[in-house]
């Protein structure tokens, strides 16, 4: 049974109210379509799952859904909140503006307001800590005046992504590197993206270009959008009438030449351009279009999945898996896998392993 979201690589957490499917403290379905999402929230991303039960699943989250009071819906879309906190989503035949508003307006909502709060609170704190410094001597007024650019500070130097290559390397992506990430056509469709990260530069192909740039999206947009941006994307991509068409068409326009090049205060270009001067970088999206190329991006990979390419899925979670094993080890002390397994066993003397 999958754990972990297959974006963020964050814990999906656990319910005991629904007994064939006790993943997830928020499920979505469509009955009608069979489909089952995990919606992580840590990232907001929904999950979809792949596996056989989720039929039973989605037979016990109707009955569930159903048999609950405390529940609002729409016509096509409903939520019920249970007793144990779960919360169940229910999915009807809505058209794509009212599955959108559900399904990501409620997404970038919450980025939204977990990234005021996380900002108000990192720049209260160094203001805090700027003005007892200021008191005691230590620090100049120009610096606390300088309070409000800890958290871009922050943001730019935090761990955004981890990324597990064919070989078993996990690249290490911050924030700096996001905007100089960079989507690059190819002929004949479909397209590569380049990612700088803490090893170099990686550039990635295939069938995993989509799905990287889904998760470093999600990223991205980790400050979410107020509702009007979020109708803004979703209008755009309701023009272009199918995911992919939006896609193409959107990289194609953004990884074109820039129309003046950077020049540096020698007169020459600098040796690293900026984000926003590089074609095809995410700098160069305005805000309604990177949350539009995340939807884009996250409903393609879904329409490949109910197509039939569910190994694809299924890929992805067990990298959701490893690479959160793989985090979370990082900071146990040597041996404390093997201690583990020996108590596990009832071996050892149950001492810890440091």
């Amino acid at each position: 049974m999958w754990s972990h979201c297959m974006f963020c690589n964050g814990g999906l957490g656990r319910n005991e109210v629904v007994e064939t499917f006790p993943v997830g403290r928020r499920l979505a379905f469509d009955p009608a379509k069979g489909r089952l999402w995990v919606v992580c929230r840590r990232c907001e991303r929904w999950n979809l799952t792949p596996l056989e039960e989720r039929w039973e699943a989605i037979e016990d989250c109707e009955r569930l859904f159903r048999e609950t009071r405390l529940r609002v819906s729409t016509e096509q879309v409903g939520l019920a909140r249970l007793r144990e906190g779960l919360e169940l989503v229910r999915i009807g035949a809505p058209r794509r503006p009212e599955f959108a508003a559900w399904r990501y307006g409620d997404q970038f909502g919450r980025r939204r307001k977990r990234a005021l709060i996380v900002g108000a609170g990192v720049v209260s704190v160094a203001g805090v800590a700027g003005v007892a410094g200021l008191a005691a001597g230590v620090v100049s007024g120009t610096l606390l005046a300088q309070s409000g650019n800890f958290y871009t500070l922050y943001a730019h130097y935090r761990t955004a992504a981890r990324l597990r290559t064919a070989e078993g390397k996990v690249l290490k992506v911050k924030g700096v590197h996001l905007d100089r990430a960079r989507f690059e056509q190819r002929e004949g469709g479909g397209f590569d993206l380049t990612v700088e990260h803490t090893r170099g530069t990686t550039t990635i192909t295939g069938e995993e270009a989509p799905r990287v740039a889904g998760r470093l999206m999600a990223r991205a947009n980790r400050s979410g959008g107020h509702r009007s941006v979020v109708d803004d994307a979703v209008q755009r991509i309701e023009e272009a009438r199918d995911p992919a068409h939006y896609l193409e068409r959107t990289i194609q326009a953004h990884a074109a030449e820039p129309r003046f090049p950077a020049i540096g205060i020698t007169g020459k270009p600098p040796k690293k351009p900026r984000a926003g001067d590089i074609p095809g970088s995410l700098a160069r999206l305005d805000h309604p279009t990177r949350l539009a190329v995340e939807m884009a991006l996250h409903e393609e990979h879904e329409r490949r999945a109910l197509e039939g390419e569910l190994f694809l899925l299924e890929q992805a979670w067990k990298e959701a898996e490893v690479v959160a094993a793989i985090s979370d080890n990082l900071l146990l002390p040597e041996g404390t896998e093997a201690k583990l397994e020996e108590m596990r066993r009832g071996e050892g003397d149950g001492a810890p392993p440091f």
